[in-house]
């Protein structure tokens, strides 16, 4: 079968290299629709699959070109932050700042003078996704799609919180026939990012947990979800270390002769202290302890790669010998063995909020969380982090100080692990919940191949007549300043990211029609 795979760029790949090579070893031809390029890494594991893989091709992803997309995105964003409103978000303050800022001003307005309550919030909502419904298919897409010939279409991440074509993209595929399936992302999708405006045909999911957040947050239809485990995570299990623990020392720059403690930094909420500034006080609560054990342990800080910046100065060698800051984004097989190696040589893994959690716990680690306050947006006040607390009676060893966790790592050091299965049983709950012994990429190719067969729900626009005349004459008035004011968001007017995305895509297009 052909399959069309569209990306918003070649990293999201990441988590679906498995899928794949197992697609392209199993017959099938892929081609893989990038909206943009990105500098992590992904690229050139891309190129690589290519290369290996001559059923496997790349390119762009097309754009709308028809006057639309700006009105779309700001319907779309609009409703993204009506879903921040609901009361499963009440404890997540930050995500609904994080949607306000995109959030076009009349939507604003009219949440706060006419839908304040549930009622009034689900009518604004309701009239908004009419008028979003009302946008034509774009003919680019479309046509794009046609020509492309796919017996199924795949989508990641869909839930983006930026501007995107994807989107787009699913209601192409849909106005042709086509079946479609979201494939989710990651652990924090589907609690954290835009709402599935539109379901497709099947949504791919990890485990229950996802599927329930679905159901219950996305109102996905049970009869559309497919539980297929984390794909993302077959390549960590059954893997032993590439080089022993005392060339892994050596390679690190640290000595062979105790336990390292294994740091691993998260991606955290623009606008966060930075993590490094913690770090530095956690190793000198660590130097300060009255534990001999823990007070000489070695620790290892493995960097986040989107956040390398903060780190450049930041006096580590203050700190003392034994320390290291070392490690990659794990895109290639080097520098997955890297990874894996300061995994499984580690006496214990700690940190904030990170998927490296997980992948800590496939390797057999025993998992550690501080809870400062000044992270709690980051930790408490997202969904996704309380499944680490509580799903299959938790994973992470967690504390609310900088002591409690000392004493925590100095009994891990000693060997003394309170109920030490815990790591199995939330691997086996989120990662594998159809057993651990069964690998999720096979399960997650099957649903793919039985995309052909599902049986289709059949396209149906909401739109009206009054809905098609309201979204044109919202779309003359983004050719006026007063609409422009209006229609922006708080982020545009101060020329965040968001209005940075635009931009760049509309040079992007303006580039595109010069060459034609």
């Amino acid at each position: 079968m052909k399959i069309l795979f569209f990306a918003r760029h070649s990293t999201y790949l990441r988590n679906f290299e498995s899928v794949l090579r197992l697609l392209a070893e199993r017959g099938h031809r892929v081609h893989i629709a990038l909206e943009r390029q990105e500098s992590l890494g992904g690229r050139e594991m891309l190129e690589r699959l290519r290369a290996e893989y001559p059923g496997i091709t790349a390119g762009q992803a097309p754009h709308r070109k028809d006057g639309w997309f700006k009105l779309a995105t700001r319907l779309r964003l609009g409703l993204d932050y009506l879903r921040y409103l609901e009361p499963a978000y009440a404890t997540a303050p930050r995500l609904e700042s994080r949607a306000r800022e995109r959030t076009p001003r009349f939507v604003l307005a009219l949440t706060r003078s006419l839908a304040a309550g549930a009622a009034g919030r689900r009518l604004l909502a309701r009239w908004i996704w009419r008028m979003e419904q009302s946008v034509p298919v774009s003919t680019e897409v479309a046509d794009y799609i046609r020509g492309e010939a796919p017996d199924a279409v795949l989508i990641t991440p869909l839930v983006g919180v930026v501007a995107s074509d994807e989107l787009d993209c699913l209601y192409g595929a849909r106005a042709l026939g086509i079946p479609t399936a979201l494939c989710v992302w990651s652990w924090d999708h589907l609690s954290s990012k835009a709402l599935i405006r539109t379901v497709p045909d099947r949504v791919f999911v990890w485990n229950p947990t996802q599927a329930e957040e679905a159901r219950a947050l996305h109102a996905v239809p049970a009869t559309r979800i497919v539980v297929t485990g984390a794909q993302c995570f077959d390549q960590w299990f059954d893997r032993g270390p590439s080089r022993s623990r005392a060339e892994f020392c050596r390679r690190v720059g640290l000595p062979d002769d105790r336990p390292f403690l294994l740091w691993v930094c998260s991606s955290l909420f623009r606008g966060s202290p930075p993590e490094a500034g913690f770090v530095v006080r956690w190793v000198r609560a660590l130097r300060g302890s009255a534990d001999a054990a823990l007070r000489d342990a070695h620790v290892l800080i493995r960097p986040h790669p989107q956040r390398l910046a903060e780190w450049q100065h930041v006096p580590l060698q203050d700190l003392g010998p034994g320390v290291a800051f070392w490690g990659g984004n794990p895109v290639d097989a080097g520098s997955r063995a890297d990874y894996f190696d300061s995994l499984h040589h580690s006496a214990a893994v700690a940190g904030l909020n990170t998927s490296a959690f997980v992948e800590g716990a496939i390797a057999g680690r025993p998992i550690y969380a501080v809870l400062p306050p000044e992270y709690h947006d980051n930790q408490e006040g997202t969904i996704h982090f309380h499944y680490l607390l509580t799903v299959a009676g938790g994973l992470l060893h967690a504390s609310r100080t900088l002591e409690e966790h000392a004493a925590q790592l100095a009994a891990a050091l000693r060997g003394e692990i309170p109920d030490p299965e815990r790591s199995r049983r939330f691997v086996e709950a989120f990662v594998r919940p159809q057993g651990l012994t069964r690998p999720s990429t096979p399960l997650f190719v099957d649903a793919v191949e039985a995309l052909p067969g599902v049986a289709r729900v059949p396209e149906t626009r909401v739109a009206t007549r009054l809905s098609r005349f309201e979204v044109r004459v919202l779309r003359r008035l983004l050719r006026t300043n007063a609409g422009r004011r209006w229609l922006d968001s708080p982020r545009d007017a101060g020329g965040g990211k968001h209005a940075k995305d635009d931009a760049r895509r509309a040079a992007r297009l303006q580039g595109a029609g010069a060459a034609r």
